[in-house]
């Protein structure tokens, strides 16, 4: 039996609906959001407090940044880290129709992401 979705989790399928049919899982202390198995967000609360986590690529990191979108960093082994995913802006949290535009970005980067990436060509030696 599937562990319950907390309501936030469930609040922000509701938030990405425009995408299709929306999924939360448990994931790493936190939940990972689908849709048609694709990863188009994460929930994790790193130490303020749970937020809606969306994938970028480096194609549309800069739309997040714009609008002040903070990037998904953490501390581990003394370093800082971070991943490819922006919070989602705070007007967004309000109506899946503010969070469409957004949830397009993200399914985006998800399909960009699940391309084979580009193998260069090898010298011959």
């Amino acid at each position: 039996m599937a562990a319950p979705v907390n309501e936030f989790a469930q609040y922000c399928c509701e938030l990405l609906s425009t995408l299709g049919p929306c999924v939360a899982r448990r994931m790493f202390g936190g939940y990972g959001i689908s849709t048609d198995g694709l990863t188009v967000g994460i929930i994790a609360d790193l130490g303020s407090g749970e937020k809606l986590w969306l994938k970028a690529s480096p194609e549309t990191q800069a739309q997040f940044e714009a609008v002040g979108c903070e990037r998904f960093s953490y501390e581990a082994k003394g370093l800082m880290r971070s991943m490819g995913y922006y919070s989602a802006p705070e007007a967004a949290m309000e109506s899946a129709h503010e969070m469409a535009p957004w949830g397009r970005l993200a399914l985006q980067a998800a399909l960009a992401a699940r391309q084979p990436k580009k193998r260069k060509p090898r010298k011959n030696a």
